[in-house]
């Protein structure tokens, strides 16, 4: 058999964060949703059955659970943060796609997010 590709991946968390550039939502914070998609080779992993074969989702939510929690007035940076983190801790990850939604945002408009989106590659 032979994979193409395999990821594994976090899908609507849903965290309490303080990003943003005005007073209030640095004070107050709001909801954020991830999602998360990490690219690397599952050929170990469906061969021996062994979570130390595989990458750890639960291990990846730690990383974006710490990073969420620094304040930050960017979601881009923010990413920049989740991303880098994710890379150096998790070497067999050869790409990444993360998405982070600011749900409700303060912009004058009744909506379920907005946010940003990246792919990232590891060089």
């Amino acid at each position: 058999m032979e994979i193409s590709s395999s990821f594994v991946f976090l899908r609507d968390v849903r965290l309490h964060a303080r990003h943003g550039v005005s007073p209030q939502e640095t004070a107050v914070g709001a909801d954020f949703i991830v999602n998360l998609r990490a690219e690397y080779d599952i050929s170990r992993a469906i061969e021996t059955d062994d979570v130390a074969d595989t990458l750890s989702y639960a291990d990846m939510f730690g990383v974006v659970k710490r990073e969420m929690a620094i304040p930050s007035r960017l979601l881009e940076h923010v990413a920049g943060r989740i991303a880098k983190a994710l890379f150096a801790e998790f070497p067999d990850i050869t790409a990444l796609d993360l998405a982070i939604t600011k749900v409700n945002p303060p912009m004058g408009a009744c909506c379920n997010g907005a946010g940003i989106e990246m792919h990232s590659t590891r060089h």
